[in-house]
């Protein structure tokens, strides 16, 4: 396997934007470390591949971006805002819709690495998994360029993230709805990702910590398309008709609380008197919908302005914070009266 100017940092004891800077010639680097990079370069007859070229060598300025699903309102969004602040910044971008097997994903990633760009940045935090074996594939690839990470973090080498805290978002929205008095709150979410389970997580606490019984109970997993909000009112019902009752619904997703919305309708039920609805994301859905839905506002703006900003400093050899998270708001609307 060639040498990679990651394999170089871990030879030499310094970081990758040590490197990056000897190899530049930037400056701003003690003699004996440029020495001792310069050593190890020489001994094994490193010659400066993609990342490097990313690095400041010859950079083709084009960023790969993967996200698994473009029709996605919220990685559609997403990919606009990037690919919009990419060509502000002079960059071109490459995209690829990989869905969501692992296979795909890989041959994707391996594929966009064949086009020699800068760094990659996979958008949405289901690229992230559970286990260091099906993120092998992520640590392999930031070998040879900055990964960049939306809405997911991973603690490695040359992988850096920006994301909203999820967890406590929907830990306050979830305390929002109890504070007015409402206890049965039924949650719905429809992904095992890295962003859902600190989502679910963060309503759990809230029912928990408010002295909710058996708060798993409320907590219920919609498995079927996001597209289909008949579908999602369908459930919300059979979930009503198994003997679950609840006077307030979250959901981890707006198309989610859009089906909340039908299903009181269906049901003639009074929002917010008889049923309050939180979503999440705050997408256009929002105020396509009578009443118009509450809903976090996780930032979207905000957070791919930073990962460009934070991806233009690593490609100049700058040491920048592997992790950038910023805090969701609760946007509230006619779905909610507190």
């Amino acid at each position: 396997m060639a040498m990679t100017i990651y394999d170089i940092s871990r030879k030499a004891g310094v970081s990758i934007a040590t490197v990056s800077r000897v190899i530049n010639g930037s400056g701003n680097v003690r003699a004996s470390t440029q020495k001792k990079v310069m050593d190890i370069i020489e001994q094994y007859n490193y010659t400066p591949n993609a990342f490097a070229r990313g690095m400041g060598l010859n950079s083709i300025r084009t960023i790969g971006i993967l996200c698994a699903d473009s029709s996605d309102l919220y990685l559609a969004k997403a990919v606009y805002l990037l690919e919009q602040e990419l060509q502000a910044n002079g960059y071109e971008a490459l995209l690829c819709c990989t869905g969501y097997n692992l296979d795909a994903r890989k041959n994707y990633l391996n594929l966009i690495l064949s086009k020699k760009v800068d760094s990659i940045i996979l958008v949405g935090s289901n690229f992230i998994a559970p286990t260091e074996l099906e993120n092998a594939y992520i640590s392999e690839a930031a070998e040879q360029v900055p990964i960049m990470l939306l809405n997911a973090a991973y603690d490695h080498p040359n992988v850096y993230g920006t994301l909203c805290d999820d967890y406590a978002a929907m830990f306050e929205a979830a305390s929002a709805m109890l504070r007015a008095g409402i206890q049965k709150i039924l949650y719905i979410y429809n992904a095992e990702s890295y962003s859902g389970i600190r989502k679910r997580k963060g309503v759990k606490d809230a029912l928990q910590q408010a002295g909710i019984q058996d708060p798993g109970h409320y907590i219920r997993h919609y498995t079927g398309r996001m597209d289909m909000l008949s579908d999602i009112t369908d459930y919300i019902e059979q979930v009503a008709d198994s003997g679950v009752t609840f006077d307030g619904i979250i959901a981890a997703e707006d198309s989610l609380a859009v089906g909340g919305i039908k299903y009181a309708m269906r049901r003639g039920l009074r929002i917010p008197e008889e049923l309050s609805i939180i979503g999440y994301n705050n997408s256009i859905l929002t105020g396509c919908c009578t009443p118009e839905l509450t809903s976090v506002d996780n930032r979207l703006e905000t957070l791919t302005h930073q990962l460009v900003q934070t991806l233009l400093h690593v490609i100049d050899g700058e040491e920048m914070p592997k992790k950038a998270v910023y805090a969701g708001r609760l946007i509230k609307r006619a779905t909610t009266s507190f």
